[in-house]
């Protein structure tokens, strides 16, 4: 992948750009428990999904309010669940080398916008642009939050970078027209073991003019 050509960056959020596993697991382990669903099953799949179509994805015989309402119970888990929510191995460098680049940046999550606000200010970072699950009307692997933040930013999508560690992320990424580097061993159009890589890669890929 020609990595000269990235005029933005845009990075999900959890297990991406923050690292709130521990947290993300805590609140869905106890929500299994109060449906009587495996954990480790549920887990697999909401990974990277928003809240309310993983809801509707397991218990489907639910009606559009009680899904909502079961997808608010399960945010609400993790709200106030801050303790260990911290920087992703590697962000600081890579901020610091988009801010040294001029290259604009976004974070799109599958987060609402209290969730997101909270897990960025307890890892210490300050998006420039921040789109969350309010702002579109499909949720990932759907690409318009990608298209979103593309449209804000004022930059093509051909010529965005998305950074995902889930699978929905990467195909709503695809999906967008975009080039994706892909963490946790997956198949993007780059494979990186952190944000430090990305930002060795980054750093030296286009000139300082």
């Amino acid at each position: 992948m020609d990595i000269t050509t990235v005029r933005a960056v845009l990075l999900d959020m959890d297990g991406t750009l923050v690292d709130s596993d521990a947290s993300v697991e805590r609140a869905w382990t106890t929500w299994s428990a109060e449906h009587g669903l495996d954990a480790a099953a549920v887990l697999a799949l909401a990974h990277g999904s928003p809240s309310e179509r993983t809801v509707r994805l397991l218990l489907p015989a639910l009606d559009g309010a009680a899904a909502a309402a079961e997808a608010q119970r399960q945010l609400a888990l993790q709200y106030d669940d801050l303790s260990d929510v911290a920087a992703a191995r590697g962000a600081a460098r890579l901020l610091a080398v988009l801010a040294a680049r001029r290259l604009p940046w976004a974070v799109v999550t599958s987060a609402d916008g209290r969730l997101a606000k909270a897990r960025l200010g307890a890892a210490g970072i300050a998006p420039p642009l921040l789109v969350t699950v309010e702002d579109v009307a499909r949720g990932k692997p759907d690409p318009e939050g990608y298209l979103l933040a593309a449209a804000r930013l004022g930059v093509h999508p051909a010529a965005c970078l998305v950074v995902e560690d889930s699978n929905p992320g990467i195909a709503a990424g695809r999906a967008a027209g975009m080039r994706t580097a892909a963490l946790r061993g997956l198949d993007g159009d780059l494979r990186i073991a952190d944000l430090g890589q990305l930002a060795d890669l980054l750093g030296g890929s286009r000139d300082d003019r």
